[in-house]
Formats: structure tokens, sequence, C-alpha cells
């Protein structure tokens, strides 16, 4: 087939059928130009296509079976072999139509436990678009997180280990920004020092027109990047004048709240101080999110979301941190203050959402950046190839990350201090780690140490039922522990329970109701003040229950800045 411009050998497609390979050819024929389509009429043929491939130098990006094959039945323990040959490669069933149906009970329960990835009805007919999103949707998912960018917009230098850079790649991943690690000493490294003094720190980051900068903190790239001159002055006019909504933070809740309210003509900012997403943006693939059967990663539906309110009229501030809150007495706006803006909004919601808690064993902190990381699984799943890691935490997060993480390292240990993952885990998540051979789960285990030579080589486990503590090999550590709110801006007069999360509706305590009455279900102990998603009390902590409190949140702003129509 027709290969790829680039110089790396083109990416693979295996096509697998005993009688329909011309068809599935005919119909993936317009991906020839950037993909090698290689066909085989069989499982043991698409091993050995497979293997050969592989020993070329190819990357495998994508196995399209026909739902059933000659000398295997059953499609499922042909994906097994694959998924044993290429683990980051995704995997299609594509029926024909007299199979379509009689096959599909015997196999899409397959799908719920991540064998594979999509069942589709092989197209009758000529342009089938239908079809061809969801292979491209699979295709641009493959790139993303399987592949190194062939276009790169910006380039980190640093060190190994250093910890700023790993937050600015995080944060460029997670903005959809392609980005480039290396080395000082590289050939990129070397060619980037041309713009920098000779004494220059790092991390270095380097963009093509964009000021070469010396990160200190995400916000420093954050600014550099979205904080143009033409941005400027639209945000002067912004901070002259009353907002009438202002959302601290850019989360599943935040982006709601921000397309709700700007489609109603309300004027609308989000005040985020690093990548939009939240806790969510870090998540490699959310399979339960309403209107994505196939799932969605949390930095794709975190870019859409941000578009979508970006066409309504929103205006976004990325690396402006919030450090106080002044309420308005009176009816008069609040004050949101940073280091260097001041804000008025007559209405303020807050969806600032938590961070994972750390761990506060002192031998692992001193490794973070150096093998130890607090969520970051997308960003360095590609730097785990081969090696054994190590995932902390019971929720959706630590599942989505231990599938992820599955696909590049030679083993996953999860790590989770409950007796079992159902206890916090949604039902899909438990069954694509007990499916998934390279994973393991340790219940009733804690990390309690970790080592190594300048960066992490093992650590150490308990068992919180017999005391035994024993070690394991782990190049990777990633710690995905439940969840600390972000609510140290906010003034007194905003009531927070014991944990530090935002109290609204009936759990505001009683001597702050007015005339007797409590606040709306999402509104604070401050009239024109909200809360909405992760970082409120009594919140599910699930992403489409935080994109439902952004939304619901909207009409009580209304009732709050226009009461006579309430």
């Amino acid at each position: 087939m027709t290969a790829s411009p680039s110089t790396a050998p083109a990416p693979v497609i295996v096509l697998a059928s005993g009688e329909h390979t011309d068809t599935l050819l005919d119909v993936f024929w317009r991906y020839s130009r950037e993909y090698d389509l290689r066909t085989a009429g069989s499982c043991r043929e698409a091993c050995d296509v497979t293997e050969d491939a592989l020993a070329q130098g190819h990357q495998v990006a994508m196995f399209v079976t026909d739902s059933r094959l000659p000398d295997e039945e059953n499609v499922l323990a042909a994906f097994a072999e694959w998924r044993h040959l290429v683990p980051t490669a995704r995997r299609l069933v594509v029926a024909p139509y007299d199979r379509f149906l009689s096959d599909a009970p015997r196999l899409r329960s397959g799908m719920a436990k991540g064998k594979y990835d999509a069942y589709l009805l092989m197209p009758r007919g000529t342009r089938d678009e239908e079809f061809h999103h969801s292979v491209t949707e699979l295709l641009s998912e493959w790139g993303w997180t399987a592949t190194d960018p062939d276009v790169v917009v910006a380039k980190i230098v640093a060190p190994p280990g250093d910890v700023v850079a790993q937050q600015v790649r995080d944060f460029f991943d997670r903005m959809g920004i392609p980005c480039r690690s290396v080395e000082p000493d590289s050939e990129i490294g070397r060619h980037v020092a041309e713009h920098f003094p000779e004494d220059a720190g790092y991390p270095r980051v380097w963009a093509a027109n964009r000021d070469p900068i010396v990160a200190t903190s995400v916000r420093d790239v954050a600014r550099s990047f979205f904080d143009t001159r033409a941005e400027r002055e639209m945000d002067a006019a912004v901070g002259a004048s009353v907002v009438d909504v202002a959302v601290v933070g850019g989360g599943p809740a935040g982006l709601a709240t921000a397309v709700y309210a700007a489609s109603e003509g309300l004027s609308t900012i989000v005040l985020d101080g690093s990548a939009i997403g939240g806790q969510a943006g870090t998540s490699s693939m959310i399979r339960n999110y309403l209107g994505f059967p196939r799932g969605v990663s949390g930095m794709r539906l975190a870019q859409r979301a941000r578009n979508q309110a970006l066409r309504f009229g929103t205006r976004f501030h990325t690396g402006w941190e919030v450090e106080q809150l002044v309420a308005g007495a009176d009816g008069e706006p609040h004050l949101l203050r940073g280091s260097d803006f001041e804000i008025s909004a007559r209405s303020v919601v807050v969806a600032s959402g938590v961070d994972y808690r750390h761990l506060g064993v002192p031998s692992v902190e001193a490794l973070v950046g150096r093998g130890v990381n607090y969520g970051a699984a997308m960003s360095l799943s590609r730097e785990m190839e081969d090696q054994d890691v190590v995932v902390v935490g019971g929720g959706n997060s630590a599942g989505q990350a231990a599938v992820h993480l599955a696909r590049f390292a030679r083993s996953v240990t999860v790590v989770v201090r409950r007796p079992s993952l159902s206890e916090t885990m949604s039902a899909y998540l438990v069954g694509e780690i007990e499916f998934n051979p390279r994973i393991t789960v340790e219940p009733c285990t804690q990390v309690v140490d970790a080592g190594g030579d300048g960066r992490l080589e093992w650590v150490a486990l308990r068992d919180t039922t017999t005391g035994e503590t024993r070690q394991r090999p782990a190049y990777g550590l990633f710690l995905l522990l439940g969840a600390e709110p972000h609510c140290g801006w906010l003034p007194d007069e905003v009531a927070l329970d014991e944990r530090g999360f935002v109290l609204t509706g009936r759990d505001v305590p009683k001597d702050r109701w007015v005339d007797g009455l409590p606040p709306e279900n999402l509104a604070t102990s401050v009239p024109g003040i909200f809360a909405a998603g992760d970082v409120r009390a009594g919140s599910m902590k699930r992403v489409a229950a935080a994109t439902g409190e952004g939304a619901s949140v909207v009409p009580l702003v209304h009732a709050w800045l226009s009461p006579g129509d309430a």
C-alpha cells in the first residue's frame, strides 16, 4: 500500500477476515496514504503479519477483524493474542450485515471488559461517514496516547527528574498542545539553548512565535501561551467592567457553568491557574460518560467543552490563579484577586475542584518527579514501557490510570487500602482490571516506603491485616489518592465542612440562613456565591454529576442577578 510521506515507517492497520478481506481493504483504502494496510485471512496469519511489521520497525495502530475467523470462531480469543503482541493498538470488530445482529450478543459483553474498542456494521456502500467517524476517532486516540507527535508545538528542555518540567509537560498534554521533552545535551536541547542566555536555568520552554522562557511554574507557561497582546487588551476591558458570572475552576463543573451561562447571554469568565479539565482532564479514557459510547479522554472532553463555551462568548483566563475572594456587601460586586489582576463579578461560581491527597511518606515525597507522580498517568505512560508500575488509589481515576498504563508497562499493581475495588470504583473499570492479565490488585495494602539510586527503583508495601511488609521493584509510582478541596482562597463568610469542602443549601449552618430559610441547593452561605462539582460538600465525585451541577447552578445565578424574573 501507499507509504506515509513521513520518514518513519507508516503505522500498520491489520485487516483480518476469512472471506471479506477485499471488502475491508476497499473500505479502509482512504487510510492508505498515511497507514500501511496489511491483510490476513486468519488469527494466526494476523499474528504473523503483526510480527513482520514489528520486525520492520512499524508501529501497529489498529486491528480490524471480521466477527468470525476461520481458525478462531471467538474473535475475543484472537484479540487476546494480538493484545499480547501490541497492547497499545486499538481493536475493532466489523461484522457483515448478515451476522451483525446474531453475533452481537456473544461479543458485546467483551467490550464492557475492554477486550476490544468498538463493534461496527461493515459498510455496504460508499461514504459511510458514521463508520469512518468511529475509525478516525479510535486512530486519533491511538495517535495521541501511543506515539510521539509528528509536529511539535513546544519543546521542554530539562535534566532528568525536573519536577517543573514534568508539570509543564502534563499541562501541554492536557491542553492538547503537542510537545516534546528532551535533555540539555540532546541535539534539540543544544538547538534550544541558542535562544537562551548561557547561564539560563531549567526547564527551558521554547515554541515558535512565543518568547522563550525559563519556567518556574505551570503558571509561567500558561501565561506565555495564552496571555498574548490581543488577549491582554481584552482582559483589560473585562477587568474594567463587572461581569455577570465569574467561574473559578475549569473542570467539568466550571466548563458546564460557562457553556450554559454564556449561552443564556450572561457575560462569563473562567479563571484557572492551570490546564482546564480538573482531575477529569487527566483521565485517559472515561467510558461511562453519557453520549460517548466508545469513551472519551478527559483532555478531549475538556477541550470540546472549552471550545463550546468559547463559541458562546466565554472568556478564559488560563494561568490566572485566584488568591483571594472578597465578598461584596449589600449587593455590591464580589472581587476576585490574584497576584496581578482583580476581577469584579456580580456572581461567583466556585468550581475549583480538588487536588490529589499527598501520601505523606517522606521517602516517597522525596522522589516526586523522579518516578513518583501525583496523577500524570497520561503524559508519562510511554516512559513506562516494559517497566513495573504501581498505582495507588481505589477511585475511578486510579482505575483509568491502571488500564491505560497497562498498554505500556510490563506489569501494573493497583494498591488499595480497602478489601476490594468494588466499594469505590465503577463496575465497568473493575471488570476491565480483572480481565487484564498485566494488572494485579493488592487489597488491604499501603505504600510505606520507597527508594532508589537517584530515582524510584522500589516500593515497600504493607499488608494492613497482617502487618507484613515486602519490597517490590517499581519504575513508576502513580498516586491518585482521594481528594483535598482547593478552598484556601475563600473568605471566612463562606461556610466549609470539617474537611474543607464548601457547604451549600440545607447543609449551611442554620445560623447562616436568611429569615429562617436555607440557601438554594447550590448556593453558599454568601448571597451571590455558588458552588458546583467536587469542591462542594456532598457532591458525587463523578464527571457527569459535576457537569450536571454546573448546568443546574445557572438558573440560580439567573435568579440572583434578576430577582424580579425569578
